[in-house]
């Protein structure tokens, strides 16, 4: 007959087994897969060849990572124009993720259908499209954001007259606490005046760091991929009046925080 093992030995063995199951760890699926890159993202082949000739000038992978967009984020860019950067956003995001891509009505008339033909893309899918003024830019459901971003168009809204204090607060608000605001901009000569963001669509980077601390904001970081010291801001940086020149402005990436 088979030797029986005495009862203490018995229930000795259920916890021997289980103390080796918790030293070896609870059985596990495959890890998740790490999101992808923003070079990949870049890299993706349906984007437009439209957009990839700008990247060279306007560099979205170092904006990807500036910007530190993750997976399932919901954010937003205020003046997406004809939507380069939204679809950027969107990719980074992906499915689970929600992008409020805002324009103004005097946008709207400037891009005419890019934006529409854009939004069509299967890329675009987690964009929400937003049609409202830059003073009260996003709607109601935009709260608890991570990310709001402003991609060469704080310029416009000085000489289009917007009320920037309170599309500022409008952004803190839209925010979670720790969100970020992030303002990128073609940089005019320490000092220039309101005429600069119309003559040479540039802005005074002071002015605009002035602006946003007073909405409640803290400064939390500068980026310098977009850097060019060259430049001698003295001419306009606008798309349609650059020429040659266009994506070799000098711009500033200030990175600001909801404390």
């Amino acid at each position: 007959m088979p030797r029986r093992l005495p009862a203490a030995r018995l229930l000795a063995l259920p916890l021997a087994l289980a103390a080796c199951a918790t030293a070896s760890g609870p059985a596990r699926g495959p890890a998740p897969a790490a999101p992808p890159s923003p070079a990949a993202l870049v890299a993706a082949l349906d984007r437009s060849p439209e957009d990839r000739a700008l990247d060279a000038g306007r560099h979205p992978a170092e904006l990807l990572e500036f910007l530190e967009v993750r997976p399932g984020q919901r954010v937003a860019e205020l003046g997406a124009a004809d939507g380069y950067t939204a679809e950027l956003l969107a990719r980074a995001v992906g499915r689970d993720g929600a992008v409020y891509a805002q324009n103004s009505r005097s946008l709207l008339s400037f891009v005419g259908d890019a934006w529409v033909r854009r939004l069509a893309g299967p890329a675009m899918r987690p964009v929400i499209r937003v049609d409202r003024e830059f003073e009260d830019p996003l709607p109601p459901q935009a709260t608890g954001l991570a990310l709001v971003v402003m991609n060469a168009i704080y310029h416009d809204t000085i000489w289009l007259a917007v009320d920037r204090d309170r599309m500022n607060r409008a952004v803190f608000q839209a925010l979670a606490p720790g969100g970020v605001y992030v303002v990128i901009d073609s940089s005019a000569r320490p000092g220039a005046g309101p005429d600069a963001s119309y003559e040479l669509h540039r802005v005074d980077e002071a002015l605009v760091r002035r602006e946003v601390e007073a909405a409640g904001f803290r400064l939390s970081g500068e980026g310098y991929f977009l850097r060019n010291p060259a430049d001698e801001r003295d001419w306009n940086a606008a798309p349609n009046e650059a020429g040659e020149r266009r994506g070799t402005s000098d711009r500033f990436a200030l990175r600001f925080v909801r404390p």
